[in-house]
């Protein structure tokens, strides 16, 4: 069983930034991360290859915000600069244990972090 342990969430203002974090418990695994609207469905944001090498982002956070892998290639981060306030969502870090490439789709991932609030005021 694999845990996936977020942090870095919170509430900050319009155009602001934040970084999420997000570390499994062991090995390391290609990596995504979602968010859930109040009233809306989970959407996916990004997503990374376990290499590191790929990373994919929805459209509506491209340009603004950044997925990498940290040094040891276990954690993962979620940059999010120019943030707005549609933005705001549990934001959920997920691992596929079976793809290496990462992938846009929820269904592939196998585990899942407990979220993370971001709220982002205007």
């Amino acid at each position: 069983q694999v845990q996936l342990v977020e942090s870095g969430g919170g509430l900050v203002q319009a155009g602001g930034s934040l970084r999420l974090s997000c570390v499994p418990s062991f090995s390391t695994y290609a990596m995504g991360w979602f968010r859930q609207a109040p009233g809306k469905e989970r959407e996916f944001v990004a997503a990374i290859s376990r290499s590191g090498g790929s990373a994919y982002y929805a459209d509506s956070v491209k340009g603004r915000f950044t997925i990498s892998r940290g040094n040891a290639k276990t954690t993962v981060y979620l940059q999010m600069n120019s943030l707005k306030p549609e933005d705001t969502a549990v934001y959920y870090c997920a691992a596929d244990v079976t793809h290496s490439s990462g992938s846009y789709y929820a269904n592939e991932y196998d585990y899942w972090g407990q979220g993370t609030q971001v709220t982002v005021s205007s």
